[in-house]
């Protein structure tokens, strides 16, 4: 199966780009598209009155799931829900919880697809924006727990059941790195945030890193092949 990964849009993303994704992807047996997170052009706080163009235009191009970024996030569930309304495919954050009983939060943890004859999981992980320590988690519908912690919890869960266990993320590098070696069972993290572009994928123990840059310049490739009990994984980056 193959896998295309982009991240860092920050709406630089244009017709253009959206039909060539799309052209890669429909030419593409068996393939995925996903996102790292920090597509759309509203900061924090603001929200687009009219939503946000990068969204619509990324359910255009057939994305499969995108971690939620920063940029994605809002502290009242209204402006979350106003932030991503236009993405028709699911935004992924397992770190995120209500801080208050009746908020709901308008993201999912993970996905299961079935590709290529694999059983795969694609686990959203976000930068905290909001902590239990912080004073502004008396004003927000939201809080976050720290991504490596709840990915620790959650991978033992999803690993006796899947044959692929991605950790789609918009924590940075640093914070990727750590994650492989202190999550054992994760296959591959495609990651954002610190906007790095990796030509190849980073080996850190076992596990796959990718991020593919920002401001839509590039879009990565990777190839996941079945190796008896193990998957193999080897890809590059191509101008978008």
């Amino acid at each position: 199966m193959t896998i295309f990964h982009t991240n860092d849009f920050h709406n630089a993303f244009d017709e253009r780009k959206a039909a060539r994704l799309k052209s890669l992807k429909d030419q593409t047996p068996d393939s995925l598209l996903l996102d790292a997170g920090d597509a759309i052009w509203a900061g924090n706080v603001y929200v687009r009155p009219g939503g946000e163009p990068a969204l619509r235009l990324m359910s255009r191009a057939g994305y499969d799931a995108m971690a939620m970024g920063n940029r994605e996030f809002h502290f009242m569930q209204s402006g979350l829900r106003r932030k991503i309304g236009w993405a028709e495919f699911p935004v992924l954050c397992a770190n995120i919880r209500p801080a208050r009983p009746r908020a709901r939060i308008p993201v999912t943890p993970f996905i299961t697809k079935e590709l290529g004859g694999l059983r795969i999981a694609v686990l959203g992980l976000t930068v905290p924006m909001i902590t239990e320590r912080m004073l502004s988690r008396k004003v927000s519908a939201f809080v976050f727990d720290d991504p490596i912690a709840v990915a620790a919890k959650l991978v033992p869960e999803l690993r006796p059941t899947h044959d692929l266990v991605i950790a789609l993320t918009h924590i940075g590098l640093k914070e990727d790195r750590r994650l492989s070696v202190e999550v054992p069972g994760i296959d591959l993290i495609i990651g954002g945030h610190t906007h790095a572009l990796l030509d190849s994928p980073e080996m850190v123990g076992g596990t796959a890193i990718v991020q593919a840059g920002s401001w839509g310049r590039h879009v990565g490739r990777l190839q996941i092949e079945p190796d008896g009990n193990e998957v193999r994984i080897s890809g590059s980056i191509m101008q978008l």
